[in-house]
Parts: C-alpha cells; sequence; structure tokens
C-alpha cells in the first residue's frame, strides 16, 4: 500500500477531558489556525498550523477550510437501525409506541433485501449527520446485522451492533427463543466481532421481553467472550419500571435483574435511565457500565427527564443516543439541543464544552473506545468533521456576532442539523460530502 499523508487546515476542536471532572478551560484544546495531519487512517500531528507546516514535506496534499470547524467524528450510543422507517411515529407513550408502530416495523427486517436497503439508508443518515461511531440495535433477525455491517465494513466505519434476543412480551412473528437467540449471537459474534473496525453487542431487548432463560444465555455470551459490548433498555418510562417489578418480584429493582444475570460491566451501556436511583447509578459506576442519554426521544415519547448531575456526582460514564425511532433526529448536534433543554428543566446547566464532551470522547469512554475514537489526539484513527460555520443563512449571520469558540460551538449545537457537517471523514477517508 502507497503510503497516504494528508493535512487539513482550519479551526479545530476537541475535548481531552470531562469538564465536570478537571474545569472547564482543562477539558479541551481549540487551535483558531490549526493542522491535521493523517497518515494511512490515523491522525500523526495536531497543532497550530504555524507551528506545523514546516515539518511538512513540501509535496503534502493540504485541505484548506475557511469558516469551518474541525471536530472529532460523533459517537451516538443507542440508536435502532429497523426504526429508521418509523421515525416521527405520532401519540404514544413508550409501551403503547412499540406495539403500536415499532413491532410492525421491524417485522419487516425478516427479507433480507429490506434490511440490505435499510442498512445502506441508515448508515448515510448517520454519516451525513457526522456520526462515525454508533451502538446499534438491529431486530430480531440475524440479517438485520449481517445487513448492517456488511454496509459498514465497505466504508472501514467502526460500528458497534447486536441482533435483539427477545422471546416473550412480544408479538409472535417478532419472538426468538432463549436458544435461538444465543445461537443466532454466537454466530454473528464468530462471523463479525472484531472484523476490521467492526464489534458485536449482546442484544437483549430489555427486561420484560426476555425470559430467565434468555437472559441467563446473554450473560453466558459475556463470559464466553470477553470483549463483547452489551446494551439494552433501563428505565425509560415509570409504566415499564413498574412491569419490571411484576415481572421479576425477587429482584430488589430493575438493575438489580441485569445484575443478577451478569450483564453489567465495562462494555455495558444502558439506555434511558430516566428514572434511576442514585445506588443504582453508584452500582452502574461501580461496575464500569455506562448509560446513553437520549433526550429527544424521553422528550417525544413522555419519558422523563435524565439526571445528568446525578450521574456526574458517582462518576458514572455517560454517552450520548439519538434513539431513533423514538428519537426524531439523526443529528446529534440538534440532540445537544434538547439536551441542553433537558438540563434547563432540571434548572441545571449544560456548557457547550460539556455537550461537545458527551457526544465525543464521553461517548468513547461509555464504549471504552477513547484509545481508538473521540479526540483527535495523534494516533487516534482519522474520525473527524468539518462543520461549514454558513450552512444555513441564519447560522452564517448569527456566528458573526460571536465573541468565543465556547459561543460558536453553542450556536452550533442549537442552530445546526445535518446542513451544518460539510465532510465526514472515517479512518481517513471521505464517507460524506454535503
Amino acid at each position: 500500500m502507497p503510503l497516504t499523508r494528508k493535512a487539513y487546515r482550519a479551526a479545530i476542536l476537541h475535548s481531552i477531558a470531562d469538564p465536570a471532572e478537571v474545569g472547564i478551560e482543562a477539558s479541551y484544546e481549540y487551535f483558531e489556525d490549526g493542522l491535521l495531519v493523517v497518515d494511512n487512517g490515523q491522525i500523526s500531528a495536531l497543532g497550530h498550523a504555524r507551528e506545523l507546516l514546516a515539518s511538512l514535506p513540501a509535496d503534502i496534499e493540504i485541505t484548506h477550510y475557511q469558516d469551518a470547524l474541525i471536530t472529532p467524528g460523533f459517537i451516538d450510543t443507542h440508536i435502532h437501525l429497523p426504526q429508521t422507517g418509523m421515525v416521527g411515529a405520532y401519540g404514544e407513550q413508550l409501551l403503547d409506541w412499540l406495539n403500536t408502530y415499532t413491532f410492525p416495523c421491524e417485522s419487516q427486517f425478516a427479507d433480507r433485501a429490506h434490511a440490505e436497503e435499510v442498512a445502506e439508508i441508515f448508515i448515510k443518515e448517520l454519516l451525513r449527520n457526522g456520526t462515525t461511531t454508533a451502538l446499534v440495535f438491529g431486530s430480531v433477525h440475524p440479517q438485520s446485522v449481517n445487513a448492517f455491517f456488511a454496509a459498514a465494513e465497505k466504508l472501514d466505519l467502526r460500528m458497534i451492533a447486536g441482533k435483539v434476543m427477545m422471546d416473550r412480551n412480544a408479538p409472535d412473528y417478532l419472538t426468538d427463543t432463549a436458544e435461538s437467540s444465543y445461537l443466532e449471537s454466537k454466530a454473528l459474534i464468530e462471523r463479525w466481532h472484531g472484523k476490521g473496525r467492526l464489534h458485536y453487542a449482546v442484544t437483549p431487548r430489555f427486561a420484560p421481553t426476555s425470559t430467565p432463560e434468555q437472559l441467563t444465555l446473554a450473560g453466558q455470551l459475556l463470559g464466553e467472550y470477553p470483549d463483547l459490548y452489551m446494551q439494552t433498555h433501563i428505565s425509560e418510562n415509570l409504566q415499564e419500571v413498574e412491569w419490571v417489578k411484576e415481572l421479576f418480584p425477587e429482584r430488589k429493582g430493575y438493575l438489580d435483574v441485569y445484575d443478577h444475570y451478569q450483564l453489567l460491566g465495562e462494555r455495558s451501556v444502558f439506555a434511558h435511565g430516566v428514572h434511576l436511583c442514585d445506588d443504582e447509578c453508584a452500582r452502574l459506576a461501580q461496575t464500569g457500565s455506562a448509560v446513553a442519554f437520549c433526550p429527544t426521544s424521553n422528550l417525544f415519547l413522555g419519558s422523563g427527564l435524565f439526571n445528568l448531575p446525578m450521574a456526574e456526582k458517582h462518576k458514572l460514564n455517560v454517552g450520548l443516543g439519538t434513539d431513533v425511532g423514538g428519537g426524531t433526529s439523526f443529528s446529534l448536534l440538534q440532540t445537544l439541543n434538547e439536551a441542553y433543554k433537558v438540563m434547563q428543566l432540571q434548572g441545571a446547566r449544560l456548557s457547550p464544552f460539556k455537550s461537545l464532551y458527551l457526544a465525543t470522547l464521553g461517548g468513547a469512554r461509555a464504549l471504552r473506545l477513547e484509545e481508538r475514537i473521540g479526540t483527535l489526539q495523534p494516533g487516534t484513527d482519522a474520525d473527524f468533521l468539518v462543520l461549514d460555520y454558513n450552512a444555513t443563512p441564519l447560522l452564517g449571520y448569527r456566528l458573526k456576532q460571536s465573541k468565543s469558540i465556547a459561543e460558536t460551538l453553542f450556536v452550533l449545537m442549537t442552530l445546526g442539523d445535518d446542513r451544518t457537517v460539510a465532510q465526514t471523514y472515517a479512518a481517513g477517508n471521505l464517507v460524506h460530502q454535503r
């Protein structure tokens, strides 16, 4: 392979730590006129253009962006591939919404051609919105995951996904069995986990749709393959929390169900967590588990407000999730717009630098991938975005009034969406051009 070395010059910003732990000023690096050097899909240098230019060979290709900001690629820690076709479905809260819209939509993934078509649309949407890594729920059908991984592999994307395990409390046309879910998951793990930049996640939908036998086998899979992920839902909706108590009366609470079946751990990500208590946050943090904060979905389905300050108090890893189709946008910029409002409603503030952290390095830490993605540190994968300050007339006009990078960042997160993402790079390759 010939060496491919390229450089990109623009304003550059990335998180280097959690503002809740080190304070805002120490949490990021900003280069007003910065240079990012990429060698063979990895970042090899980052710094001020004036300092780095002299060290580069004369013939290197330098792309210079005006009125733009380079950031790390966004990381979505909770999203559903098979719900792409029902995003924006009217009028229900979680449990009715699942039965009315979600299950019928997911049933279409029994058809391999349908799965392949939606996987292409889904990945294009992720990249258009600047999402370079996502933790993805498939449907109960293995072909949903095969289709997604095949499409992601072609573009050398770092993606994590799993087949839903669901053997009760769902329509007959959409359930597997404890045994079939174990065998199908195992076959997918053998085929895809660790191939290129792909990883597998054991995916029980949520406690109410899995029998104790199925949850036992989910835990067994995690024991058999030590670096697997686990993803599921927790404490999203008050009715759901009560239902779990009825189904598992012998357990202390919702989290204790998963804990009992050995599903907590360093690569376990629990979506929502809106109604977690202090003890549950402490236990999640103690086991190295993470929560995916899904503000657009929590507001859209009327589920409640995630208590980020409580999670921070326990040093619990938190990533951001769009949760399409409960969430209404693939855009993590729009998701941060809603996250800010969720904090406002609780009398708390969400600084633009904490927002940047959640969408990048925070997500990478939740997924234990901070050595590879989430920052622009030399040695990490070259997954990055070019955000256009003039993406819309209003955005261009508003940013001309900006007096600081904090203000610019906040305006991008409030007024920005897929139009703001001019280019998306994954492993140094241009994978989206607006």
